[in-house]
């Protein structure tokens, strides 16, 4: 018996070496792709956790301002108007502090007397009270305390707090949680267009656990600790994170950065 073996030409020996090399360079290549998409991430990250801003807010009378931006809480939102229908006495000389103590932004906080009445001078009161004072937007406080049974009462008077904040050229906001939320109004998306701060503590400042209620698919700020203590004063925790690739010095407010 004899076995002939048909003896591969030169040019046949080349083209498997070419498709072998073609297989060898395409999962090179893939290899590269996958690196340079990891590391893309990874600077996004980065990027996104240099320009989170960490902030706080709270109700009594706060003087270690300084004290807080040392330790990287530099932005307040101190009460100004409270449950009962008047002025915080301390708003004036809180946002004058928070000023004076570094912070990089400064806002206040409107909680509203909803058994009062009167959506629109509420707000006109606090708006005449502060206007030899700097600020920013007015965030307006829905939480379960003393609203209607009524959602559909409860809606009109944030509509009309949100309407005359507006008309009196302030930037509003709305400060509540989901629960908080339908609890008050319903299934309601009325003020989908004004930035939301949400209340969720979970002590993780960041946005991760955000899921979408009220017409908002993505918030402004998170409260994410609630009655702490911070530099000898009674405060609340939250958090901001600019849009990634967008300079913090760009911004005007804590919102319209």
């Amino acid at each position: 018996l004899f076995f002939f073996f048909k003896q591969k030409t030169a040019y046949e020996i080349a083209q498997r070496l070419v498709g072998s090399e073609m297989c060898i360079r395409d999962r090179y290549q893939r290899r590269v792709h996958g690196i340079l998409i990891m590391r893309f991430i990874i600077f996004c990250l980065a990027i996104a956790a240099t320009y989170a801003t960490l902030g706080v807010d709270y109700s009594t009378r706060v003087t270690a301002t300084q004290c807080m931006v040392q330790n990287g809480y530099v932005f307040a939102i101190p009460r100004g108007y409270c449950s009962y229908g008047g002025i915080d006495s301390n708003v004036v000389a809180n946002l004058q502090s928070a000023w004076n103590g570094g912070m990089k932004n400064v806002d206040v906080y409107m909680f509203p007397c909803v058994p009062c009445g009167n959506p629109k001078g509420q707000v006109d009161q606090l708006v005449n009270a502060l206007a030899s004072s700097k600020y920013g937007m007015i965030w307006f406080d829905v939480e379960i305390y003393k609203w209607s049974g009524n959602q559909g009462a409860n809606r009109q008077f944030i509509l009309d707090s949100v309407a005359q904040i507006r008309a009196r050229g302030k930037t509003p906001g709305i400060y509540t949680s989901k629960y908080n939320w339908d609890t008050i109004v319903g299934n309601w998306d009325g003020v989908r267009d004004v930035p939301l701060w949400y209340a969720h503590y979970d002590n993780d400042p960041s946005f991760r656990d955000f899921r979408s209620f009220g017409g908002w698919s993505k918030p402004a700020i998170k409260q994410y600790k609630g009655d702490t203590t911070l530099c000898g004063a009674g405060v609340d925790l939250n958090f901001y994170q600019p849009p990634t690739f967008t300079s913090p010095t760009q911004h005007l407010s804590l919102i319209h950065i």
